[in-house]
């Protein structure tokens, strides 16, 4: 069976359940590691800011695990891991953008608005973000900055606490 076909059969297993504990399915990855293969299962909390623990993470596991048994979608022995994103994933959608709410967040520009004259990246705090764009706050003005002009956008990571701010 073609890994991407099972990955879309999993995803159809573990999407249900996810979604009971409200979070979001962020990526389903099959590998072979040696005889067996890795079934990673990536969850974020499904909108807005904050953060995922691990007694969440731990219960939506369970539950997958559980659910995978039950449907029998895997063949042969596995390993399950169910994970977070991590601060280094890409922005690519609407909501992860409203999940980085209160962070410091780098766009890198299209080439197409650099050419309009938009600078190459702009890095703020994100104030807002909504289907269209994201609101960043700038040396304290607030920057609209539409989806369609940004190439890639990563959280930077701050070594001091926001309230410090």
């Amino acid at each position: 069976m073609a890994s991407d076909t099972l990955d879309r059969r999993i995803g159809a297993v573990v999407e249900p359940v996810v979604r009971l504990h409200d979070l979001a399915l962020e990526a389903v990855e099959v590998r072979s590691v040696g005889k067996r293969r890795l079934v990673r299962v990536v969850l974020d909390l499904a909108d807005g800011p904050g953060s995922l623990g691990s007694d969440l993470l731990g219960e939506a596991s369970r539950a997958i695990s559980a659910a995978l048994d039950e449907r029998d979608v895997i063949p042969g022995a596995y390993t399950l891991e169910v994970t977070t994103p991590g601060v280094d994933r890409p922005l690519t959608s609407p909501r992860h953008f409203r999940r980085a709410e209160g962070r410091l967040v780098t766009a890198r520009r299209t080439a197409a608005a650099i050419a309009d004259g938009a600078a190459r990246s702009v890095t703020g705090r994100v104030v807002g973000a909504d289907e269209t764009g994201v609101t960043l706050r700038v040396d304290g003005s607030d920057a609209v900055v539409p989806y369609s002009t940004i190439e890639n956008a990563v959280v930077e990571v701050e070594l001091r606490r926001l309230e410090e701010d």
